[in-house]
Parts: C-alpha cells; sequence; structure tokens
C-alpha cells in the first residue's frame, strides 16, 4: 500500500516504540484518559499500545482513503460486502441491530424468520413438546458440527452453564472427524433418549455426517427405532436436510449470507439455548447489538473495533510484530482463544485484494492465546523475554463468577501485574541491584526484560451473556474494519477448500487392501502412505 496516509500511520506508529511506552507515559500521564474507551458494558484500555495523536490521525485519513464509512453503510444494509460470492453479510442483522436496515425487504423477512423459528423451537422444547417417539424427555443433545458450528454454540455452553441457569438438558459439542472425540460423549447418552443436532451450513460437510451416520450406528446398535426422528438439522440448505429425510418440523434454516465463522447468532446456538433456555440467548444479543450501535454510528477516531483494527495492521506492517495473543483471565473464555483463531484467520488469512490484485500488506496477524493464570507458567517467558514483539490482549471480570472473592482476587492481580510487566521491564542495572552484584553479571542480564512491549486490556463487570455478546461482536467488528484497511474480502475462505478436494483423493489409499499410491502424487505423500499401508 502506497498511500501517503499508510506511510504517516507506519512512520507515527514506528516514532511511539522508538519513544518506548514508558516514555509515552512520561510525555502524557492521561494516556489512561485519552486511549481508553468504553461501549455495550466494555471497557477497553488502549494506552500500552504505541497509540498516538499522530497514529490516530493517520488511521482517520487511511479510512477516509479506503473509504471506510461506506463500507461500514454497506455492511449494515446488507449490500454485497462478499464480492467473490456475491453475498452480503448479515449477521449483525441476525441480532436484531440491522434487520431494520437492510434495504432487501426480502431478505430482511428471512432474517425475520430464522430468528423466529429459533424462538419457537425453544418455546416448544422448553414446554415439554418436543420428545422422543416414544413420548419420553430427551435427557442428551449431542451436536455435530466444525469450526463456526461448533466453536462458538460449544462456548456459549461453557459459559452460560456457569451462571447457575437451570438445565434442561446435558448439551455435547462434538466437531472433530477423530472419533476419539465421539466416543466418550457416546458412553455419557442414553440413545433412546439422546436429541441429535446436525448443523452444517451446506449439509455436505464431511466431519459432521461421518459423525452422524456413527451416531445413526450407535441408536441402531442400541435397537432404537425412529432414529432420524430424533435429529433436528441447522443448515442454509434446507433441502438437502430434506434430502437427508428430515421433516421442515426438524430442519431450523438460516441464511446463505450467514458465514460459518458468524453463525453463532442463528440456530446454529440450539444446544446451548435448548440447555440454558431463550433468555439467555436474547441477553447475548442484546450485548452484540449495543456493540453494534457503537460501530456503526461512532466516528474512526472513537471507535474501539477500529482502533483496534489500526493497531493490528500498525503493528504487522510497521513493526513486524504479525502475532498477537489473548489471554482470557476467566478459565470459562477457554475457548475464545480457538473461537478468535477461526473468525480472523479464516476472515482476514488473504493474499489478493477484493479486487484480485496481490495484497502487499501482512493481512491477519496470527492469533493465539490460552487461559490466565495457566499460560503465565508457559507461553509468558516468550511475551516478556523472547525475540518476538507480540502484542498480547487481556480480558477479565472484575467481578467473579463464583463465591470464592480470593481466588479472584489472584486473578486479578496475576491480569494486571503482566500488563505492567511487559511495559515496565527490567533493566540489567536494576537486576543487578536487587540481585546485589555488577550489571556485568550474566544472572542479572538473564533476570533482564526489554519491556516496552504493547497489551490492551478489556474488563467486564462480570461474564454474562450480554458480556460474551458485546466482545464477540466486538472481534467481528475488528475483523471487518482491518479487511476494510487492508482492501480485502473478509467474507469468503476459499483457502479452506483446497485440503479438502485432496483430502477426497486420498481416501481409497486409506482404505482396506489399498492401491499402491499414484505416481501422480508427490514423493513425499506417497511415501507417507506407503508407511501408513504397512502399519495397517
Amino acid at each position: 500500500m502506497t498511500s501517503s496516509s499508510y506511510s504517516a500511520l507506519a512512520t507515527a506508529v514506528t516514532n511511539a516504540h522508538k519513544i518506548s511506552l514508558e516514555g509515552l507515559f512520561a510525555e502524557d500521564a492521561s494516556r489512561p484518559e485519552h486511549f481508553s474507551f468504553e461501549a455495550a458494558g466494555l471497557f477497553f484500555d488502549f494506552s500500552k499500545l504505541h497509540v498516538t495523536r499522530a497514529v490516530l490521525d493517520a488511521g482517520v485519513a487511511l479510512a477516509s482513503d479506503m473509504d471506510f464509512d461506506a463500507a461500514r453503510r454497506a455492511l449494515f444494509s446488507g449490500a454485497i460486502v462478499n464480492t467473490t460470492e456475491s453475498r452480503p453479510a448479515i449477521h449483525a442483522a441476525l441480532r436484531g441491530a440491522g434487520d431494520s436496515l437492510l434495504t432487501d425487504t426480502a431478505l430482511a423477512e428471512e432474517v425475520k424468520a430464522a430468528g423466529a423459528a429459533l424462538k419457537a423451537f425453544a418455546a416448544a422444547f422448553a414446554a415439554g413438546e418436543i420428545k422422543t417417539p416414544d413420548d419420553e424427555a430427551y435427557t442428551s443433545l449431542i451436536h455435530l458440527g466444525i469450526g463456526g458450528s461448533a466453536l462458538g454454540p460449544e462456548m456459549l455452553v461453557e459459559v452460560f452453564g456457569s451462571l447457575g441457569l437451570p438445565k434442561a438438558i446435558d448439551a455435547h459439542v462434538v466437531s472433530n472427524i477423530d472419533a476419539s472425540a465421539l466416543v466418550p460423549v457416546l458412553d455419557r447418552c442414553d440413545p433412546e433418549r439422546t436429541l441429535v443436532v446436525l448443523a452444517s451450513k451446506s449439509f455436505s460437510t464431511v466431519e459432521t455426517l461421518t459423525n452422524a451416520a456413527t451416531v445413526e450406528a450407535w441408536m441402531a446398535d442400541a435397537g432404537v427405532e425412529q432414529i432420524r426422528a430424533r435429529m433436528v438439522a441447522v443448515t442454509a440448505a434446507p433441502q438437502k436436510a430434506r434430502d437427508f429425510g428430515l421433516p421442515d418440523a426438524q430442519i431450523l434454516a438460516f441464511p446463505e449470507s450467514v458465514g460459518g465463522r458468524y453463525s453463532v447468532w442463528s440456530a446454529v446456538s440450539v444446544p446451548a439455548v435448548l440447555a440454558y433456555g431463550y433468555d439467555a440467548f436474547a441477553a447475548f444479543f442484546d450485548g452484540a447489538a449495543a456493540m453494534d450501535t457503537h460501530f456503526k454510528d461512532t466516528a474512526p477516531s472513537g471507535n474501539i473495533p477500529f482502533m483496534a483494527a489500526l493497531m493490528d495492521l500498525a503493528y504487522a506492517n510497521a513493526l513486524k510484530a504479525d502475532s498477537r495473543a489473548t489471554f482470557a483471565y476467566d478459565d470459562r473464555l477457554a475457548l475464545l482463544p480457538a473461537y478468535l483463531q477461526q473468525l480472523e484467520t479464516e476472515s482476514n488469512g488473504k493474499h489478493v485484494t477484493a479486487s484480485g490484485a496481490p495484497l502487499d500488506l501482512i493481512s491477519s496477524p496470527v492469533v493465539w492465546g490460552g487461559v490466565g493464570t495457566d499460560a503465565q507458567h508457559a507461553v509468558f517467558q516468550l511475551l516478556h523475554q523472547g525475540s518476538h514483539l507480540v502484542p498480547t490482549e487481556f480480558i477479565a471480570a472484575s467481578k467473579p463468577g463464583h463465591p470464592h472473592g480470593n481466588h479472584h482476587q489472584l486473578l486479578l492481580s496475576n491480569c494486571l501485574a503482566q500488563s505492567a510487566a511487559l511495559m515496565r521491564g527490567r533493566s540489567v542495572e536494576q537486576a543487578a541491584e536487587l540481585l546485589g552484584t555488577t550489571p556485568s553479571d550474566p544472572v542479572a542480564i538473564a533476570k533482564s526484560f526489554p519491556g516496552n512491549r504493547p497489551s490492551t486490556t478489556i474488563l467486564m463487570d462480570r461474564l454474562t451473556p450480554s458480556a460474551l455478546g458485546a466482545l464477540l461482536a466486538f472481534y467481528e467488528h475488528r475483523v471487518f474494519a482491518l479487511g476494510v484497511l487492508l482492501g480485502i474480502n473478509p467474507y469468503d475462505q476459499m483457502g479452506v477448500e483446497l485440503g479438502k478436494e485432496m483430502a477426497k483423493g486420498l481416501e481409497a489409499y486409506l482404505a482396506p487392501d489399498p492401491p499402491a499410491p499414484s505416481q501422480a502424487l508427490d514423493a513425499s505423500t506417497r511415501a507417507l502412505l506407503k508407511k501408513i499401508q504397512g502399519a495397517a
């Protein structure tokens, strides 16, 4: 990218890094006021990033260059933003923060119908109207999906289940085609009283349908009859679900314009809805809608998702810090890093612009992370003293979700200390003084920390469905804003397909009595196949 505003951004963030974070605070003791923002019940402290007024000014200019305002209007109006597939991206409309803005009346009605169908299904289940063919209540639910059809609902089940809500059914989410993930779940369920959810946007996902066939065989082996009467499909391809043998009453459809990694707002989250009630899901929507309003109506200079995206762009390209670590200081959010990996890298992991030109910038950051304080005893060594510069995010709730306040006190003290330590570091002289030795002492050198390492802290009052909804919506809009600044299409995922296509061609070589590997395969793959065949 050769625009003067991008050059100004790169210069501004490089200069800020040279000053250092502690230097920036020395220049402006009010940084926490100037670079902290609040929206949708969440508080964002960006003051420990290398953000300055010059950085923001360059970012606002870049937003103008890339026509950010028009792109944002297009997103919320339901215009085509996924240009390669000629689709809008309507996840915000699903949660009610944009259905009235959709210019396509038929699409708006489809959104409303999908939401109403899920709500009606949840009400029928809560009223005891959805039962086994033997007129018994379901005691277990097995949700089969992968990627966006599994990560989101599994996280909702975990969070909603921590809130003390009455549980109507034991909900299990299985994604991996590795039967080692499925078998333990089957062992915990009664085949006669298990409701099976098949979640697949295309209703052709190999992993999901393979797991479904195994569940059917498990039921058949147990003598269960009318097996498919115990199944529900969640899909954007309802005709394929009908062809599978499911009636419309057992199909929860959602619009094709909802990307899989954004489908947590759809009937894909049915296991959490049935297990813990529709009210929790509605509160989840409300939090996201509040973040939608902030993102939709706030100028870039004070727009929280935009600012986060701007710093992602600046760190990756100006400072070559192309990795970002996220640590939830709340064990209930253990799945969040994996959720964000898919959301961000599948959306913005691109090498061409939306017009097909080569992208000359680093696109999505490499997103990774874990749970505090566990991660402190593993990867934080690299964050503090490694040769990588890794912008880090800390997510925490001010109040615990349990009665053990001393645990939460220790948890939060670690969270705050880590971000402060990343910024401050420790000089060799300070380490020597601490040890009572000299700066030339190898131990003093080993105990020094460079500091000047950036971090963001995101605080919520409590982890609630509303707070989780706002948090996920923040990350979604951050993805969109970065996509606009890069000039890429965040809503296709063509890179997912090549490996799938090649896998189909290899299946025959891994079946019983396989043929010899074809010479058309590369030498490494042939050798690996021979090794596996020899072990069979």
